[in-house]
């Protein structure tokens, strides 16, 4: 059976640049020869043409190309909390659905990346969550730590909140979206040190967020990390700071 590399991006909190990252690793895979692809299973705040600018740019950035209904299998007009604007609409977010987009996904490509929306427990509907989401997808877990006061506590917790559901820390990201952040250096070594996951990369400041000079960045995880299941039916080096010095 076709089984692609797959991983769940997930971020210590919203506007961490996970789309960012999503879309560098993209890049990266696509450097190796890989067919790419990626995954926005929930989307809130549309443009005047009905589309939501993550789900753009991870379409983008995909070397294989796939109906948008598979890339983003919930959309919602309203850019607030999607279980809220999920409401307004009169509609619920079901796992059904996004397992279903997914299946068709990693039958048709090499690398998928499945970005979460927010951070890694985001209600989407009644009793489930974006930690509900990546679990049942089974996939292990790259999570974007974007660097600002108080990224520490967050990427631990954030750790700690995989870990508890059963899923593999692939990797983790070190994002520099707040570029006078003081001893940034520091708070890498000391996520080194505490997150027991290698450190894929950090994507420096850039205020035109070109992905392709981030991918340059990142190395993609050696080996991934045993989903805990494989309930959607498939699953799924040391990172370099080539900036740090």
């Amino acid at each position: 059976m076709h089984r692609p590399q797959s991983y769940f991006v997930t971020g210590t909190d919203t506007e961490v640049g996970k789309t960012f990252a999503a879309r560098a690793l993209l890049h990266a895979a696509r450097a190796r020869g890989l067919g790419a692809a990626a995954m926005k299973p929930v989307a809130a705040g549309m443009d005047a043409n009905g589309r939501n600018e993550d789900v753009e740019q991870l379409i983008a950035a995909s070397s294989v190309k796939l109906p948008r209904a598979l890339v983003n299998p919930y959309c919602f007009t309203e850019a607030i909390a999607p279980h809220v604007a999920a409401a307004h609409e009169q509609r619920t977010i079901e796992p059904g659905p996004i397992l279903d987009a997914y299946r068709q996904v990693a039958g048709r490509a090499e690398f998928v990346v499945v970005e979460g929306v927010g951070g890694f427990r985001v209600p989407l509907a009644e009793g489930f969550d974006t930690a509900d989401l990546a679990t049942r997808l089974g996939l292990p877990v790259i999570l974007v730590v974007g660097l600002r006061l108080g990224c520490l506590n967050h990427a631990l917790l954030t750790a700690e909140a995989i870990a508890a559901r059963g899923l593999g820390l692939a990797g983790w990201i070190a994002n520099r979206i707040d570029p006078a952040m003081p001893g940034w250096l520091d708070n890498i070594a000391a996520l080194q040190r505490e997150l027991g996951a290698p450190l894929l990369g950090t994507l420096p400041w850039q205020v035109d967020g070109d992905a392709i000079v981030a991918s340059f960045a990142l190395s993609l995880p050696e080996s991934p990390a045993e989903p805990a299941n494989q309930t959607a039916g498939n699953p799924s080096r040391q990172g370099i700071d080539r900036f740090a010095t």
